[in-house]
């Protein structure tokens, strides 16, 4: 099978209703509310005409169009024109992330795995199923993780942020025969043992994040296009 080089600029949806949706950058896109744009998103988060993205004679710009609730760019408002990179993520209001690739970008990707490589190829931790893989910067960590450590991260990647309660964790690692008797302790040590496990490649950042009272989520941002972390 014949891999895939991205040839010209690709927003790719990212969680929500657009997940894995792509779209190619040879104009201008109008992202919005209503069906005259080119990227329609239905939630009344979302103004009517939110944001454009265009190619300008320095390359892709993003713009927020005066949305009432904010268009983002790597995490940060965006006020003013802003120059579009390879695996810059874009989230549009609370509604809808993106996930950019530039004209440049050199990623193979076979087809049948294009929407799950590219959401994930420009995060700090990214998995491969099949093999029970972990990348962590862009470096694999070695030795692998265990099967529970390693169900547990697939759990909180797969859950994109949100906050999954103890007994969830609990009865999706272990399953639902096996999970009869683990304890909360148990859980805790294994949610030690796995950030132990990735604070070996990156002890910088807090990537599993404990919510008092109701259990943990993942935060794992992108890696900025130089390569380091924002």
């Amino acid at each position: 099978m014949k891999d895939l080089i991205q040839s010209q600029p690709v927003l790719v949806g990212q969680g929500g209703s657009l997940n894995g949706y792509r779209w190619s950058i040879s104009g201008e896109i109008i992202i919005g509310r209503t069906g005259a744009c080119e990227i329609m998103i239905p939630n009344q988060q979302v103004s009517r005409k939110h944001a454009r993205i265009f190619i300008s004679p320095h390359g892709p710009v993003l713009e927020d169009l005066s949305s009432k609730n904010g268009t983002f760019h790597n995490g940060k408002p965006v006020a003013e024109l802003t120059n579009l990179e390879d695996g810059d993520v874009i989230q549009i209001a609370l509604a809808q992330e993106f996930v950019f690739l530039g004209q440049d970008a050199t990623v193979p990707l076979a087809p049948g795995d294009f929407e799950s490589s590219v959401i994930s190829y420009f995060r700090r931790i990214r998995l491969e199923k099949d093999s029970h893989r972990t990348w962590i910067l862009n470096r694999e960590l070695d030795p692998p993780l265990s099967l529970l450590q390693f169900k547990l991260l697939l759990l909180l990647l797969d859950s994109t942020g949100r906050v999954i309660s103890r007994s969830e964790i609990i009865n999706s690692v272990w399953g639902s025969q096996e999970s009869v008797g683990v304890t909360d302790q148990a859980l805790d040590a294994l949610v030690r043992r796995l950030r132990e496990r990735i604070s070996e490649l990156d002890s910088h950042h807090n990537y599993i994040i404990t919510v008092r009272g109701q259990g943990y989520r993942l935060d794992n941002p992108p890696i900025s296009s130089s390569g380091s972390t924002d």
